[in-house]
């Protein structure tokens, strides 16, 4: 039986072209991150998943390619101490500055919480643990592409101008519905799970954007293509933006189950934050991206 290609495996919504104001026009983001100034940016059509890349399809790809990620070559990976599914001996200390964050021996995308974890548990999750690098392997085989980031941020928009999250202006529904996958209670010991979720949930657990786009606030951060550098927005070209030519870590956009505003309020549409091309997490993720 003839296998259906990669990129089929990709649920697409198509962005039509057009342009928009980029960047944090309440003032609320961080100095250090750059999210101003709000500039207008023009961007060419192209399609982009309506889900992040789940456990499921990461999966295929492991067993089409026999692909290891950075996550399994290291032999370890971080993981949020309250999702922590490891014996003590694999447990090998935590980061420093951020102790709810543990260094697991066997974490990895297919052990999301350690040795004593699977995949399989939750397939229709976001897959984790993988490195700038190893989407990018990812999308070799799908014959699809990062988004860059203006991309990133003009699909999650939806359509809106100037809001601050993906549906508006306020963060919860008008029936006090929550509408991401972000953290409730005291952050980082006690998570209430208002939400239903203290990790990772389902994609398309919460509703889409007026682009078709799901949980572009929370769940988890996910890679786009440019380099990270926090004064780009200054010189940032009008027409399709790329990101710095050069630079030591990759953009990451959308947030995750851990924002929480007092503590990372990057669940924001506009918001912005970095990591190296090789770390992995078991908070990150990515969807890929592809011409229209």
């Amino acid at each position: 039986m003839r296998k259906s290609p990669p990129s089929a495996y990709h649920e697409e919504a198509v962005i039509p072209s057009g342009s928009f104001a980029m960047g944090d026009a309440h003032g609320e983001g961080y100095p250090a991150d750059g999210e101003t100034p709000v500039h207008q940016v023009a961007l060419e059509s192209f399609s982009i998943d309506t889900t992040a890349v789940t456990n499921r399809m990461f999966a295929r790809f492991i067993g089409e390619t026999g692909y290891r990620t950075e996550a399994e070559t290291y032999g370890f990976s971080a993981v949020f101490h309250l999702l922590v599914r490891a014996d003590r001996h694999d447990i090998l200390g935590t980061a420093t500055g951020t102790p709810w964050w543990i260094t697991v021996r066997g974490a990895d995308w297919a052990h999301p919480g350690g040795p004593n974890s699977g995949w399989e548990e939750v397939p229709d999750h976001p897959v984790v643990h993988v490195s700038h690098t190893d989407a990018l392997a990812y999308c070799q085989w799908a014959g699809r592409r990062l988004p860059t980031e203006a991309e990133w941020e003009y699909a999650a928009r939806g359509g809106l101008q100037g809001q601050r999250y993906a549906w508006g202006n306020e963060l919860h529904g008008p029936a006090g519905e929550h509408l991401c996958n972000i953290w409730q209670g005291q952050f980082p010991e006690v998570n209430t799970a208002e939400d239903g979720h203290v990790g990772t949930a389902p994609v398309k657990s919460f509703p889409p954007n007026g682009y078709g786009l799901y949980e572009v606030a929370g769940n988890v951060w996910e890679w786009c293509s440019d380099w990270f550098a926090p004064n780009y927005y200054r010189t940032s070209p009008a027409a399709n933006p790329k990101g710095p030519l050069l630079g030591t870590s990759r953009v990451m956009r959308g947030g995750s189950y851990l924002c929480h505003d007092s503590y990372c309020n990057r669940y924001r549409v506009a918001a912005r934050t970095a990591n190296t091309p090789d770390s992995s997490t078991g908070n990150c993720g990515f969807r890929t991206a592809g011409q229209n």
